[in-house]
């Protein structure tokens, strides 16, 4: 697909493709910015509140194929942001060709792999830092339960919550049904305060429909945003926690659906290797989107 004319705040071209989904009513949608070197931290800013999707990337090439990457929501920046990294690099595959590259984020180096389909279409493959958890304080788990009106009796109890790390931090709590995941209907200002607090980028919730497949809903009132449509740093995230507390038959591929309760339906594949200090592996499909009207 060629891209489409992007738009620009100032000297900086925006443009605006969708990850996780090969049709543009489908996935999450970010800014992306290829060349963002003469940008400061208000410019982004104010550039990613313009575009106002859940994140935005900004991209500093260093040579080598390094890249410096910066992320912001419309509120604020944040460490990393799993959907823009795999939108901006399917926008530079579309431009420069497939190949690898190394984000250097806030989190860490990611390696990020770009490849073309037979049918014509671009995927990209992200490599997250190490990831890791911690317990959920049970003080912590009873604000965030009574934020997102939800009861002890709603959760999993074979899917211990925890707090799991793959770039950025996400609690971790698995629905008993998929009815419950569906019915979203959170408290978004106490939501947000809890988790501004505790720096928690997106929660991350889940219901696992069989072994490897996994359907989840990722609130996100930090960033301004109600619900994100597809979350590869969640996605992530969660590969690890299951890792760690032995949920998985390892190595694992794991299938991630969301953003079907919203109208963006989304998939993520996640592979999971079986060495624990390893990174999770999280691959989706990105296309171009339109200028804005």
């Amino acid at each position: 697909m060629t891209p489409e004319r992007p738009s620009a705040r100032g000297s900086a071209e925006v443009l605006r493709y969708t990850a996780f989904s090969t049709d543009p009513a489908g996935g999450n949608p970010a800014g992306v910015v290829l060349d963002a070197g003469t940008m400061t931290a208000d410019e982004m800013l104010a550039t990613a509140a313009d575009v106002g999707w859940s994140e935005t990337a900004f991209l500093v090439p260093r040579g080598d194929s390094r890249v410096a990457v910066r992320y912001f929501s419309p509120r604020a920046e944040v460490s990393f942001c799993g959907h823009a990294t795999i939108a901006s690099a399917v926008a530079h595959a579309e431009r420069s060709g497939p190949g690898h590259l190394l984000y250097e984020t806030a989190a860490g180096p990611v390696e990020v792999a770009t490849s073309r389909a037979d049918d014509g279409s671009w995927q990209a493959t992200l490599t997250s830092v190490p990831p890791r958890t911690v317990a959920l304080d049970a003080g912590d788990r009873r604000d965030l339960l009574a934020a997102l009106r939800w009861s002890e009796d709603d959760l999993d109890p074979a899917l211990p919550a925890r707090v799991a790390y793959a770039g950025a931090w996400h609690p971790v709590l698995a629905a008993a049904t998929r009815e419950r995941l569906a019915d979203l209907d959170y408290d978004m200002e106490a939501l947000g305060a809890l988790m501004r607090e505790r720096d928690w980028t997106t929660v991350a919730l889940v219901w696992r429909e069989d072994a490897t497949t996994f359907h989840a809903r990722n609130p996100f009132p930090p960033g301004g945003v109600v619900e994100d449509p597809a979350t590869g740093a969640a996605a992530a995230a969660l590969g690890g926690h299951l890792r760690e507390q032995g949920l998985l038959t390892l190595p694992a591929r794991l299938t991630v659906l969301q953003g079907a309760d919203m109208g963006r339906p989304s998939r993520l594949t996640v592979d999971v290797p079986a060495d624990p200090g390893s990174g999770i592996r999280v691959t989706g499909t990105a296309v171009a989107l339109p200028p804005p009207r």
